[in-house]
């Protein structure tokens, strides 16, 4: 629903009266802005990825994104490759709310208003309940024509990690592996670990560059001496490389422990996944990758814990070996972990599927 703000808003109260207008070139803008947030994404954490583009008379005049944590905001990266005055007539969109407050960076809100912006619309509100609506009453305080909640949904979406960890204080969790159509992780021993394709294993690869930290559990690191790193392309650093284990007994040979990215690498021992997802939120870590094996995929299914899915399905029955999936299980089917609107795609001979758990309460009446 598009909805239009009016009126200084207390911090978090938000007044909605008339629609948007001409919705169609709204959204043509937003998904301007949304390109171009997403030129950030994997690279701004813990800050969300934001765009902005700066519009008049239906042309985009000057474009901009947040590129890193302590960088320029969207907002101010757009506005100062214009110089003043800002022409009256221009419409500035932006997918997050302005931030409000001096963080990192001095407040956007402020800076718009300076720059004598008119008219600014935006995406998705701040989630952070402290600041939510504040740059909103700000800017409409200063006498700006403030619209929101065009294209809400995609430019939330964007950024679904942060919006987890500013609220909760815990990472986003995705869970991901390769596995056979009959459930299962590995091949014998004596053969290659892979089971999915080399173009799956390259596009999950591509999964790394977008999270804070990768986790595993000790026997991925025993049995497969993975290097867990990136494959290429830009990115701010190289993830966290969180290794779970009970007995603290890690060979010491281990590759985590000895390439050059090794003072990246987090070993927790004895300590509960829910507990070391908490300390990584701590550390302003907003999602993680949990890469395997069985143990700790399992325990993330049975606390419930993960919040997006991403596997690759080999055609292939191995039988035996290590189950993707084990745990307790569900104590019954009705209380099982569903996807809501999972996604198919063909990848080589593969098939991925990702995909949102469903909390079992938006279920249970089914």
């Amino acid at each position: 629903m598009r909805r239009r703000f009016t009126g200084l808003p207390l911090v978090g109260l938000v007044t909605y009266l008339h629609p948007v207008p001409q919705q169609s070139t709204h959204e043509k803008f937003m998904r301007a802005a949304l390109v171009e947030a997403e030129k950030g994404s994997g690279t701004t954490s813990p800050n969300p990825a934001v765009g902005a583009v700066l519009v008049l008379r239906n042309r985009i005049i000057a474009r901009g994104h947040h590129r890193r944590a302590g960088g320029d905001h969207a907002e101010i990266d757009c506005l100062r490759k214009l110089a003043d005055p800002i022409p009256a007539e221009a419409i500035l969109y932006v997918t997050l709310e302005p931030c409000s407050t001096r963080g990192r960076t001095a407040p956007c809100a402020n800076y718009i208003i300076q720059r004598g912006v008119r008219r600014v619309v935006i995406g998705a509100v701040d989630p952070n309940p402290k600041h939510r609506g504040r740059a909103i009453g700000l800017l409409q305080a200063a006498g700006i024509d403030v619209s929101t909640s065009v294209l809400e949904d995609e430019c939330a979406r964007l950024n679904e990690a942060f919006n987890k960890w500013i609220v909760t204080g815990e990472p986003f969790v995705i869970a991901k592996c390769g596995m056979s159509l009959d459930g299962y992780l590995t091949r014998p021993a004596d053969e290659t670990r892979w089971l999915t394709s080399e173009s799956s294993r390259s596009h999950a690869h591509q999964l790394r560059a977008l999270v804070d930290a990768i986790i595993v559990g000790a026997e991925t690191i025993r049995r497969d001496n993975p290097r867990l790193t990136l494959r290429g392309g830009p990115r701010r650093a190289q993830p966290w490389r969180v290794i779970l284990t009970k007995s603290g007994r890690l060979p010491q040979k281990a590759t985590v422990f000895r390439n050059s990215q090794r003072e990246r690498t987090l070993v927790f021992r004895s300590q509960s996944l829910r507990a070391v997802l908490r300390d990584l939120g701590q550390r302003e870590i907003t999602s993680v990758l949990i890469e395997g094996g069985g143990n700790v995929l399992s325990q993330a299914l049975d606390q419930r814990l993960i919040d997006k899915v991403q596997i690759y399905l080999a055609p292939i029955f191995t039988g035996g070996g290590v189950l993707a999936f084990g745990g307790n299980g569900a104590a019954s089917t009705q209380r099982s972990l569903r996807l809501d609107s999972p996604r198919y795609q063909r990848i080589g001979p593969d098939i991925w599927i990702t995909g949102y758990p469903k909390k079992a309460t938006d279920f249970t009446a089914q």
